[in-house]
């Protein structure tokens, strides 16, 4: 079994939603059984709040199906629980490496990286941009799931 934990800022944005972009396309590719993705923040911020409503309109007009996420902090014990630790841009993973610890190090990646990108994706928190944040998890999550069926 494969295990994604997604990570941003405050786990209600651009976490979340590549959290159930990549659940639907493990599904859609009938490999549920496979793979175990969740997601979490690196602040305390928004802890126990539901995704932002921009997160949850444009999942919705896409057709990608979500639950009642509540935002969590990623703890240390996430580095033993998850095989790959996917922030969004590189101040995720500057906490991520202060939380998680050296150990982690090989686990931790941005997520526009599996797609040959060396590049954040934009917290629409600030650019409520939605669209576009939807558009680089999308192309990151493809990339990512295309790399991992051909590592099986």
């Amino acid at each position: 079994m494969k295990k994604i934990l997604f990570v941003c800022h405050g786990n209600i944005c651009r976490s979340p939603m590549a959290e159930f972009v990549m659940k639907n396309l493990v599904k859609n590719a009938g490999l549920e059984k496979e793979f175990k993705i969740d997601s979490a923040a690196t602040s305390t911020e928004e802890l126990g709040n539901g995704m932002h409503y921009g997160t949850r309109t444009k999942l919705t007009q896409m057709g990608i199906p979500y639950s009642d996420h509540r935002a969590r902090q990623i703890t240390r014990a996430d580095a033993d629980d998850y095989d790959l630790i996917i922030g969004m841009d590189q101040e995720n993973l500057f906490y991520m490496d202060r939380i998680l610890g050296s150990a982690a190090r090989p686990k931790i990646h941005l997520l526009l990286e599996w797609a040959g990108l060396a590049r954040d994706i934009a917290d629409p928190w600030y650019t409520g941009n939605f669209e576009q944040t939807y558009d680089d998890i999308d192309l990151g999550c493809r990339a990512l799931l295309k790399a991992l069926s051909s590592r099986a």
